[in-house]
């Protein structure tokens, strides 16, 4: 008995042996990634966005990948994700990708541009076009992959101390909008800058800007932009604004490929689950100012202002081409797809919400 006992227990010390040097045994190592987001703790929906994906990418994995995350409070540098990722200084980022235009200009075109696509044209152009193929080919020359990160929708037009009523009332107006918009409304007289998060309040209330452009009513709200601008102006900017999970390359090809499919999945269930998360919270927030914000004015643009900003436009978008061959790829599949994705958009959605206009 002592030697059949001593034969099991020398069996499985082999047994276990063996497992530790397959390739099941590897598949059981545990990862910690550290990730950088540009807002601050407990941000509404976007912070959510990566709490979400971290608990998902943990539970699918059974523990192997956690994901410890730093607000911008912790890291210090809310528009300094791009380099802290590429450097490696962190493995993971969340962000939006036109705050990095002024490094990689043709990054902004992975977040929004204006009059272009809605959430879902443009997660259909990611997933389905050649939108994730052209994000990658924009990264990668910088050590790093790219992801769909969490979409608001259409995003407002802005809160403005004084309404707009001609081109001349743009003439020197100090507006916080980054991204594409921000060279848009340069070209029609408005000083643009960029400002974290953060700072927009004091920086409306104190005049340092006239107009401030955030998100939609959910997460202006809560910032107060309500209680110092009457005007708020309806979206022709930002009709999808993506949010960006980055993800350093090195770190990346460490992960076994089980774990990469894990935070594919996860960063991908995080992305739509922000996108309808927002629908739900704009609504609430719409409601409540409507009741307790009655100096609140929704406005369109005057059609001139309007026609000036689509001019600009499309100004703006031929000198991009002209000066640079993967932009001209990215510009001419962007249109491509908008243009096919809204000829049906056009007898399927906005035939609907027609008819139901016409029926309330």
């Amino acid at each position: 008995m002592k030697r059949r006992s001593l034969f099991k227990r020398a069996a499985a010390a082999v047994a276990l042996s063996a497992l530790m040097a397959s390739p099941l045994a590897s598949a059981q190592e545990k990862f910690t990634l550290r990730l950088a987001e540009t807002w601050g703790p407990n941000f509404p929906i976007f912070g959510e966005a990566t709490k979400s994906m971290a608990k998902m990418a943990e539970e699918m994995s059974d523990g192997r990948l956690r994901i410890r995350i730093d607000s911008a409070n912790k890291h210090k540098a809310p528009l300094g994700v791009f380099d802290m990722v590429k450097a490696g200084q962190y493995d993971m980022g969340h962000s939006a990708s036109y705050y990095w235009k002024g490094k990689v200009p043709n990054t902004l075109f992975f977040t929004s541009m204006p009059f272009g696509m809605t959430a879902q044209e443009q997660y259909a152009w990611f997933y389905y076009g050649d939108g994730m193929e052209l994000m990658q080919e924009v990264y990668e020359p910088h050590n790093m992959l790219s992801f769909p990160g969490g979409n608001t929708g259409i995003q407002m037009g802005g809160w403005f101390r004084n309404e707009i009523n001609s081109l001349e009332d743009l003439e020197g107006l100090k507006m916080r909008i980054p991204g594409f918009a921000g060279e848009v409304f340069a070209e029609v007289g408005v000083n643009p800058t960029n400002i974290p998060p953060g700072e927009l309040y004091t920086a409306l209330e104190r005049g340092t800007i006239d107009a401030v452009e955030w998100v939609g009513p959910a997460l202006d709200l809560r910032l107060g932009f309500q209680q110092i601008a009457d005007y708020y102006y309806t979206g022709w900017h930002e009709p999808a604004t993506e949010l960006q999970f980055l993800v350093n390359k090195d770190v990346w090809e460490k992960l076994p490929k089980d774990l990469q499919q894990i935070l594919r999945v996860a960063m991908r269930t995080a992305a739509y689950d922000m996108m309808i998360q927002s629908v739900h919270e704009n609504a609430k927030a719409w409601a409540s100012i409507q009741e307790e914000h009655p100096n609140v004015k929704v406005k369109n643009f005057p059609d001139e202002v309007f026609q000036a900003m689509v001019e600009a436009n499309k100004k703006l978008l031929r000198e991009a081409a002209e000066g640079d061959e993967l932009a001209a790829k990215i510009i001419e599949s962007q249109e491509k797809y908008l243009k096919d994705a809204r000829a049906y958009i056009d007898i399927a959605d906005r035939a609907y919400l027609n008819n139901m206009a016409e029926v309330e």
